[in-house]
């Protein structure tokens, strides 16, 4: 039972994650251009993005 309970946890954390990093990319102007444009800048705005999100889902379904 606790099992069942903790990989539906982690389902749910990791599809509002990958939501949630989408949205957030895609407000911020994180894109395949500038990815193409400038990998370095990508790839450190998407980690930031990443980690801001993790924090956001934390802080929402795992500590609530």
């Amino acid at each position: 039972r606790l099992n069942t309970y903790l990989a539906d946890t982690d389902t749910q954390a990791e599809e509002q994650l990958e939501l949630l990093t989408q949205q957030m990319a895609e407000r911020e102007g994180v894109n395949e251009e500038l990815k193409a444009a400038n990998q370095m800048e990508w790839v450190q705005r998407m980690n930031s993005i990443q980690n801001r999100a993790e924090e956001v889902i934390k802080a929402e379904l795992i500590f609530a």
